[in-house]
């Protein structure tokens, strides 16, 4: 190989490698405010079960959120976390955002203790919801509005 191939060959792979990372994706999702909505998440995932609205879901959310882009949100659940019954899985969603589901954590009983922290992003004011899904196949839910004073979807 030429040393002038080689540099050629070098230079069009850096230039791939910087143009990928910047590329959209976003011909390929949902069109419109909320394309996918949140009545549609919680029928996939409980199959069509109503969820049934629960205190056991302790969700601790800011009621003003300065930042939309990072907005904390931690969820407790009161359950004894045995082999018998426990919290299978803690999903968490911001009813507005075009891409309603923004956590989905499963547990064990190996788990000890059913509570997850994390922070997600909300386009503008809106509920922040947790949906549980329990070991004898129920699911739980709560929720709390969040305002948010700068969106951080963009």
């Amino acid at each position: 190989m030429q040393r002038r191939d080689f540099i050629k060959t070098l230079g069009a792979a850096a230039v791939i490698g910087a143009v990928i990372p910047t590329m959209s994706f976003a011909a390929d999702a949902p069109k419109g405010p909320n394309a996918f909505s949140y009545k549609q998440a919680l029928d996939t995932i409980t199959g069509g079960k109503t969820p049934v609205k629960s205190d056991k879901i302790h969700l601790k959310v800011p009621e003003i959120a300065e930042n939309g882009a990072v907005v904390p949100v931690t969820v407790e659940v009161d359950s004894p976390m045995t082999e018998s019954d426990y919290v299978k899985a803690i999903y968490i969603f911001a009813t507005k955002n075009n891409n309603v589901r923004c956590v989905a954590m499963h547990l064990t009983p190996a788990n000890g203790k059913a509570i997850l922290g994390t922070r997600v992003k909300l386009g503008g004011t809106q509920d922040v919801a947790a949906l549980v899904e329990m070991s004898d196949g129920s699911f739980l839910v709560n929720s709390q509005s969040v305002k948010v004073t700068i969106g951080g979807c963009g």
